[in-house]
């Protein structure tokens, strides 16, 4: 059975397609500028981010993810951009946090049992603590923007498979006025 936001998007999808509405947007793959920017999946920055940058569809591409940065070498991110990079012709990485971001503060206790109050049986919350990843610091709020900024570029300018030449900035953009600032 469909859900009603479900049925609602694919009828209005049947009409976008239907009257052309996709031919504004007909690009190809490789972003015009060259660059990537990292941030954030907040709702606020869904259009906000790109109209702070002054950037239109097929410019860029976008690489979003809860809090916008980098976990570790092996983050979902960093392959997303070493793929921009090494088979779209990307020279130019952002990294781009946000003010008042919800990834900031979460911690694994408030997660695991967030997913029990959804339905996730106990047995395998405790299961997955007690297994050799660590969901603590998988689950962990970044603090202080700035560093974790610091932080994402850092791991992304020392990987070993990112080539010498892609310059990558670190930034926070204000999530109401879409102010950015250089962080590094």
């Amino acid at each position: 059975m469909k859900s009603a936001v479900k049925a609602g998007i694919l009828e209005h999808n049947t009409q976008f397609v239907a009257v052309g509405g996709y031919e504004p947007f007909e690009t190809d793959k490789f972003p015009k500028s060259k660059l990537a920017v990292l941030g954030c999946m907040d709702v606020r920055l869904i259009e906000l981010l790109s109209a702070a940058l002054g950037l239109k569809n097929g410019d860029a591409h976008f690489i979003k993810v809860a809090g916008g940065g980098i976990l570790d070498a092996h983050d979902v991110a960093v392959r997303s951009l070493l793929v921009s990079v090494c088979a779209l012709g990307t020279t130019d990485i952002m990294v781009v946090a946000h003010s008042d971001c919800g990834a900031q503060s979460m911690n694994a206790d408030d997660m695991f049992a967030g997913l029990e109050q959804l339905g996730i049986d106990p047995q395998v919350i405790a299961e997955r603590r007690e297994s050799d990843f660590d969901y603590d610091s998988w689950f962990a709020g970044f603090g202080d923007t700035d560093s974790y900024v610091k932080k994402s570029v850092e791991i992304l300018r020392e990987h070993p498979l990112m080539p010498a030449y892609v310059r990558i900035s670190g930034y926070c953009i204000d999530s109401h006025t879409g102010a950015l600032t250089t962080i590094c």
